[in-house]
């Protein structure tokens, strides 16, 4: 929690205010019973003499001069003293509320905005390490109670212990044998609530950690309906979720059914305490004692309430440290997470004859795994304005080599440079601003067709958004919606076809008209002849961009400047198409597997026919 301080020192006139007006809601709390005590005994008993009571004669004085009062006279002055404390501590306590409420919220605001920040700076592989679910949770859940438990130590750090103490100070006033009382009643309250709190405490980080898992198994459903309904395994999904839930209930039960044990506690000794003083007064009255009245007793009551109620809600108080204690070491644990890219500040362009991107020695292997590397002995250089196509079997490490480029993972040994300087010491956001990159899987938002095209570029202009979709082959099926670029598309894309997903995921790449432009087996979905119109316009309209299009079909690379074919995690050869046809097997395997495939399909056709 320690970490957490500096986002409450902003506010700290906030966190300051709270308390003095709490200050003043308690004392006149405390003052309502000494002065029910003082109408009760002068008033309603007596004859008007308050000359026993300090503060009662203070009042009377102030009022109507010097006595004799009569009975009536003691019970309305007093009585509208009493409604004009409650009317100030009304006020104080509405002010303190509202002070506590902006400081707890700004300082919730402010570390939500961090660890959503934070989140947004960590690599891939520290995003996976943490888990979607996980993360959610955190900056929600985790957040929100860290937020309730500074609202609450802002207010009640000061009324507890000042209600606790007062109410001991004003109980002894009456009469020091009620102290016994409270002597008897606070160790057994004390000793039975920090039981259960230890008890309790362990549990709260086991809560999260199930709430972790229900989130979990939510996202991952919500995100993958398509494939739950295609497997009908929605009765399976539907078991994972009720064992999630239910290990969540049980959690929870665990420690709700620990503390629903402090409530019954509070009240029994409340009442026992009730009784002690009740009786204690009525023998003191019956011994004829001078120095004890009804009233006395009454107030005795209520100060005995106050302090026991003080006391559980300091025992409150505990219980949120722990929850919040449990959910800030989860939230430290990503604000503490240092990012594993790190940004450099280079920046440059380099010569027109230099390579734009290369290779040098490169291996990889993904943070914790073993055995051989994804990628070794990568050794390519990518000139300016060249088509490069890669070309290898499922797993061959092609996707892996790309993610090197704009450093979604570092390089295990050697070096990835573009425009001459190492990948490491670029400004990252400007080596980035450099690319657009087209991933394997379409990632499209909740937003109309412009909106998501614009992420490319935000300050795209109608016209830079059409001439885009028309080099990516989009604009054909944006002109059939009746709000052609102002449709409001599903999340992630649900109304759109796997074809129209990647145009448009290629459309926002090309519409920051960028030096590198990178397809990650981005047209997989589209058919040979919309794949061989979307290569020519790349050529004709992006002439000076180099283009990196990695593709599982011979049909779809054999135009490009030169190919690169993986194997085992190497490049293997690097030609064009004729030359590969003749100098590389791993190729001709390749192609003549697919011609024979494509042969076999024809077949089928002609038989079907």
């Amino acid at each position: 929690m320690k970490k957490l301080v500096k986002y409450i020192k902003p506010y700290w006139y906030l966190a300051l205010i709270s308390p003095l007006m709490m200050v003043g809601e308690v004392v006149a709390d405390l003052f309502q019973p000494k002065l029910m005590s003082v109408i009760v005994d002068c008033g309603i008993l007596g004859e008007g003499d308050v000359s026993s009571s300090e503060i009662g004669s203070f009042i009377m004085k102030l009022f109507h001069g010097s006595g004799p009062y009569t009975s009536m006279q003691v019970i309305i002055t007093l009585g509208i003293t009493m409604l004009a404390l409650l009317v100030v501590g009304g006020f104080f306590g509405t002010f303190c509320a509202y002070t506590a409420a902006r400081a707890s919220q700004s300082f919730g605001h402010d570390l939500r905005r961090d660890a959503y920040s934070r989140v947004m700076s960590l690599s891939i592989e520290q995003t996976d390490k943490f888990t979607t679910g996980s993360l959610v949770t955190r900056m929600t859940n985790d957040v929100s109670m860290i937020t309730e438990f500074v609202e609450m130590l802002i207010r009640m750090f000061v009324r507890s212990p000042i209600f606790f103490v007062g109410g001991i100070i004003m109980l002894l006033t009456l009469d020091i044998s009620f102290g016994v009382v409270l002597l008897c009643a606070l160790p057994i309250l004390i000793i039975m609530l920090a039981t259960v709190l230890i008890k309790a405490s362990p549990l709260f980080s086991v809560v999260q950690t199930k709430l972790d898992k229900v989130n979990s198994v939510v996202q991952e459903n919500v995100s993958g309906a398509r494939v739950v309904k295609a497997y009908v395994r929605e009765d399976y999904e539907n078991d994972r979720f009720d064992d999630a839930n239910a290990s969540l209930r049980s959690t929870n039960y665990r420690v709700l059914k620990l503390l629903a044990v402090m409530h019954p506690i509070l009240n029994i000794l409340m009442n026992i305490s009730v009784i002690a003083i009740i009786l204690i007064g009525g023998l003191r009255a019956e011994a004829a004692a001078a120095d004890i009245s009804v009233g006395s007793i009454m107030a005795a009551v209520t100060y005995v309430t106050q302090v026991l109620n003080s006391v559980m809600m300091v025992t409150m108080m505990f219980q949120s440290i722990s929850r919040a204690a449990a959910s800030a070491k989860r939230v430290n644990e990503i604000l503490d997470s240092d990012p594993v890219i790190v940004s450099g500040n280079a920046e440059g362009k380099g010569k027109a004859d230099d390579p734009i991107i290369s290779f040098k020695n490169v291996s990889f292997s993904y943070p914790g795994t073993t055995g051989r590397p994804v990628l070794h002995d990568i050794n390519l250089d990518v000139h300016r304005g060249e088509l490069l196509a890669v070309i290898g079997s499922t797993g061959a490490g092609k996707s892996s080599l790309v993610n090197l480029i704009p450093r979604f993972y570092d390089t295990t040994d050697g070096t990835v440079t573009v425009d001459g300087i190492d990948v490491r010491a670029w400004d990252i956001k400007k080596l980035r601003r450099k690319m657009g990159f087209v991933m394997q899987k379409s990632e499209l938002f909740s937003d109309t067709i412009a909106g998501n095209i614009r992420w490319g570029k935000p300050d795209a202009t109608d016209a830079e958004i059409r001439e885009a979709a028309e080099v990516a082959q989009a604009a054909s099926f944006v002109d059939g919606f009746s709000e052609k670029y102002d449709t409001y598309i599903a999340e992630k894309g649900a109304s759109l076809s796997g074809g129209q997903k990647q145009r448009m995921s290629i459309t926002r790449a090309l519409v920051r008209r960028p030096e590198i432009l990178i397809l990650d087996d981005s047209t997989s979905a589209l058919d040979l002849s919309t794949e061989a119109k979307l290569q020519a316009a790349l050529r004709a309209r992006l002439k000076g961009t180099t283009v990196i299009m990695i593709a599982q079909r011979i049909a779809s690379v054999k135009g490009a400047d030169r190919i690169a074919v993986i194997e085992h995690g190497t490049i293997t050869d690097c030609a064009p198409h004729d030359q590969l046809m003749r100098t590389s097997e791993t190729y001709r395997d390749i192609y003549a597997s697919q011609m024979k495939s494509m042969e076999n399909e024809g077949k089928e056709v002609s038989a079907n026919e």
